[in-house]
């Protein structure tokens, strides 16, 4: 099986869903179908999250994601003017100094362009609702175990800092308890912006400090570069060397030099992590292995970017909605919204965990299992 007994799958596995699940929402970016992958990410992180932290920063991923959305459909509309439609409201309009742009904030607000930039807003909240779907369902210890060892160290970075919102979460939650604990249950609204902020940079300090004394006791970065680090070092410079060259040229039309260049910078890149894995001394004790279920998860899940392009090849109009004059509602198509349904793939775990009799735990099987 690709999964344990309760049900998870591979980190690789939930990462190439990710991926997928991510470039649906580029390639078909209305409304109707990002909705759709929202709603399959909350059902995803429903069935398979993980008792974290970050499976219960899910919400606050998407409340932050809302906002940002309202605020960039406010600026679109207040700085874009002069196209066709009916006007909403008309606001008082200023023109900002030459230095600052010099263009127009304010003045009448169109329905067309407020409702293009919610469907363009509205990406952005499918995109972070895939983001916090895969941090809710993922191990990010497993995760780090999997990357080749020439990016262990950047790949601990990134985990230490995707980290940070579900602690910080979880430290206003216990910092409001035990303000409600002082005060005997009473909400006291003076002076508590000044109790909450002092402990929560208080506990942030000292969990960055603490964290810096583990690292460096387990000396993290520590080991010298050695000639075969150097070796892919330059390797990568060479590489991205040849894929700058590579982007000049297909830009030039010289499409030839162009993809030799491609193909020496993807050989070269390919060159310098096999040396920097090979040069890093890092052991794996009993590292989880991809099975066949966890590909066949990967593979069913690119299935769904890949109907999507083919269908935007083939001139499907449905995957993306312009508020135009007049206006229309976005277009519901089946073949799209099928392809969206195969990111619901993970959940094909729930039948495999019915199916599967549970062994009940006796002496005679912790013996063997000690054995093995």
């Amino acid at each position: 099986m690709g999964f344990d007994r309760d049900g998870s799958w591979h980190s690789i596995a939930w990462l190439g869903w990710a991926v997928a699940a991510s470039a649906t929402v580029q390639l078909a970016p209305s409304p109707v179908y990002v909705a759709l992958i929202i709603a399959v990410a909350a059902l995803v992180v429903e069935v398979h999250a993980l008792d974290s932290p970050f499976a219960r920063a899910f919400p606050t991923l998407i409340t932050v994601a809302v906002v940002f959305a309202f605020l960039r459909v406010a600026l679109t509309a207040a700085t874009t003017h002069g196209s066709a439609g009916p006007v909403l409201f008309t606001t008082p309009d200023f023109t900002l100094p030459t230095i600052l742009g010099g263009f127009t904030v304010g003045g009448p607000i169109g329905a067309p362009i407020v409702l293009r930039a919610a469907a363009e807003a509205f990406v952005i909240v499918g995109v972070m609702a895939v983001f916090g779907a895969f941090n809710a369902t993922v191990s990010h210890y497993e995760l780090v175990q999997a990357t080749p060892r020439a990016f262990y160290e950047i790949g601990l970075v990134v985990i230490v800092a995707l980290a940070f919102v579900p602690f910080t979460i979880g430290t206003i939650h216990s910092v409001r308890e035990a303000d409600r604990a002082r005060t005997g249950g009473r909400v006291v609204r003076r002076g508590r912006l000044l109790r909450m902020l002092v402990p929560i940079l208080e506990s942030g300090m000292e969990r960055a400090v603490g964290l810096a004394e583990s690292m460096d006791a387990r000396g993290f970065a520590r080991g010298g570069p050695s000639p075969r680090d150097r070796l892919a070092g330059w390797c990568g410079l060479g590489s991205l060397l040849a894929l700058g060259g590579g982007f000049v040229a297909l830009v030039g039309g010289a499409e030839t030099v162009a993809a030799l260049l491609g193909v020496v910078g993807v050989g070269a890149l390919v060159g310098a992590v096999t040396l920097a894995s090979r040069g890093t001394r890092r052991v794996r004790y009993r590292p989880r292995r991809m099975t066949g279920a966890d590909w066949g998860l990967i593979v069913v899940a690119a299935l769904a970017p890949i109907t999507i392009a083919l269908l935007d090849l083939a001139g499907d109009s449905s995957l993306r909605w312009v508020a135009a004059t007049p206006l229309a509602w976005p277009t519901f198509r089946v073949l799209p919204a099928f392809a969206i349904a195969l990111l619901l793939a993970p959940l094909s775990s729930l039948w495999r965990r019915k199916s599967t009799p549970e062994v009940p735990l006796r002496r005679q099987n912790v013996k063997e299992a000690v054995a093995a």
